[in-house]
């Protein structure tokens, strides 16, 4: 901590002290540095509530800089362990002058870190540090032209005059804190970008969204010449800093991976085996909401290519008797998830002392499950890996990927070794078909959609989409309608096709699958599966509903 430095009673910091330590922050930077060189770096994002933070921490990614979504309650106790380089503030909801509205953590600047506020955090900023904040007489939402008023500001270098961007906010910034100026406007927003020819600076708009097709030079710019990042973490740093932190984390005691097949438990698997090797063993559990085959196949793989120890459970019917009568998807993800923690703590227990649970949880999982990690987000639906959990685990987990995107997790599977057939499989929830069937799921409704399924990945293969779409499955409703067959009246489910495009599983994109793998796909379902007599296909997007239906 910086000494000196003065904090009113709503723990912001006073404009004097600020105004001091950023005209002495490149000198004592520097100091920092030499006396405190991080291993690694990462660039922190404090999610005020946006539906864009996320992407903010994937385009920094992107540019090869390691980057955390946390919340603006976390202290720097909580953050340090990031080694930031600088701080990134989320946009959000909020108006800076609500009751309550969050508030930038002091440590922010009494760390002398590289600021950039988007949107609310610029607005934060502004109000924090003695300038205005008031509704703006004009909403913007969407695109504008952004003109530069000093084309030489670091964050703008190589990018023209004027160009297009994306906003989306209701406030405007009508005074700038003692010691910043105006870097550009819109036509609604005299004052769009700021700066304190520093370190610290603001931006009404949203550099991480496609609609500012230039924002990816912004962020790089503030990265590499505002922050001094250096774009080293790779697939291959990863890997590295992982096995050597489950090798702390872990230390002579003993593993079990819950493994399923799909990619990031895979890749969890194959982690844990190059940092502990015997210490580890994988469990298979078979919780009858398994796709068809999909059992044995599973167990071949691991089996003959990669040479883990697997333990295979077949759980089936503990879990669709857990099932019965459960209709809500929120009780049928958390009774997932509570069964497959007892199912392996007790085949832990017959293989002697088992000290912690692996598990290929990812960073949507943990977003979307509204944890302590990210209270500003709003909760989605709970994942059965992290807010299934029951509250008491006999073991600990252990999640080297909970801070992955899907994306960087099939990275991580090449840079291990792991067959690309292997890290390109589509993604498959944990809970399996169990929130692909809407209502009550029973083994003869399970059986109906594994048929179904298999149906749809089967063309979808045949026609060469696979890997060119991010999910594509079946869903079985609780919807029956009335049907001819021959001369015979039917009276069966309706089975919905669901095909999207997708990056990281936070929004998505219905596929426009063509119609002739369309048409192929319901005739073979409403001829080769009994009990179903129609089919439709889904043409949601994400926002507003999600890529699963439950």
């Amino acid at each position: 901590m910086t000494r000196g430095n003065r904090v009113n009673s709503s723990g912001d910091l006073e404009v004097s002290a600020y105004l001091e330590i950023a005209r002495n922050r490149k000198g004592a930077a520097s100091e920092l540095v030499e006396e405190d060189k991080p291993v690694n770096e990462g660039v922190v994002v404090i999610d005020f509530g946006s539906q864009y933070t996320h992407l903010i921490a994937r385009r920094i990614r992107e540019l090869k800089v390691y980057s955390e979504i946390i919340p603006a309650s976390a202290t720097w106790e909580q953050v340090r362990h990031l080694n930031p380089a600088g701080v990134v503030l989320s946009g959000g909801p909020a108006s800076v002058y609500d009751a309550g509205a969050p508030e930038i953590p002091a440590w922010v600047f009494e760390r002398r870190l590289p600021v950039l506020g988007i949107c609310y955090g610029m607005q934060a900023l502004v109000h924090q540090l003695g300038g205005r904040v008031s509704p703006g007489a004009k909403r913007e939402y969407g695109h504008a032209t952004l003109n530069l008023n000093t084309p030489d500001c670091d964050l703008f270098t190589g990018l023209p005059t004027a160009f297009p961007v994306w906003m989306s906010h209701g406030d405007r910034v009508e005074a700038l804190p003692p010691g910043f100026s105006a870097l550009a406007f819109t036509d609604n927003s005299p004052i769009a970008a700021m700066g304190n020819n520093d370190n610290i600076i603001g931006l009404q708009f949203h550099p991480e969204v496609n609609h500012t097709p230039l924002g990816r030079n912004i962020l790089q710019n503030f990265l590499f010449q505002t922050c001094r990042c250096r774009g080293a973490w790779t697939p291959a740093s990863f890997v590295s800093q992982s096995i050597a932190r489950i090798k702390e984390q872990v230390g002579e005691g003993r593993v079990i991976c819950a493994l399923s097949g799909g990619v990031d438990s895979s890749v969890t698997a194959v982690l844990l085996h190059q940092a502990i090797g015997e210490q580890l063993t994988c469990i298979f559990v078979n919780n009858g909401l398994l796709r068809l085959e999909e059992p044995e196949r599973v167990q071949a793989t691991f089996r003959r290519h990669l040479g883990l120890k697997l333990l295979y459970v077949d759980a089936s019917d503990r879990f669709l008797a857990r099932l019965q009568g459960v209709i809500d998807p929120e009780v049928k993800r958390k009774a997932v998830g509570e069964e497959f923690i007892r199912v392996f703590e007790e085949a832990a227990s017959q293989l002697g002392r088992t000290d912690f649970l692996a598990q290929g949880t990812l960073y949507p999982d943990v977003i979307e499950s509204q944890t302590p990690e990210n209270r500003a987000s709003a909760r989605i639906k709970t994942h059965h890996n992290v807010g299934g959990l029951p509250e008491y685990m006999k073991l600990k987990l252990v999640e080297p990927l909970r801070y992955l995107f899907k994306d960087e997790v099939r990275a991580v599977g090449l840079e291990l070794g792991l067959a690309h057939e292997m890290v390109a499989r589509q993604p498959f929830p944990g809970p399996g078909l169990a929130i692909r069937i809407i209502g009550e799921v029973t083994k003869a409704r399970a059986d109906i959609l594994r048929a179904c399924d298999w149906v749809v990945i089967d063309e979808i293969k045949k026609a060469n989409l696979y890997e060119q779409v991010w999910q594509s499955f079946a869903v079985l409703t609780d919807s029956r309608t009335v049907g001819v067959m021959g001369d015979f009246r039917t009276y069966g489910y309706v089975c919905a096709i669901r095909a999207v495009s997708s990056e990281d599983a936070m929004t998505a994109d219905w596929v426009r699958l063509p119609y002739d793998v369309l048409a192929r796909i319901s005739s073979r379902i409403v001829n080769e599966v009994p009990g179903v007599n129609r089919v439709v296909y889904d043409i949601t997007s994400k926002p507003p509903g999600t890529i699963e239906w439950e």
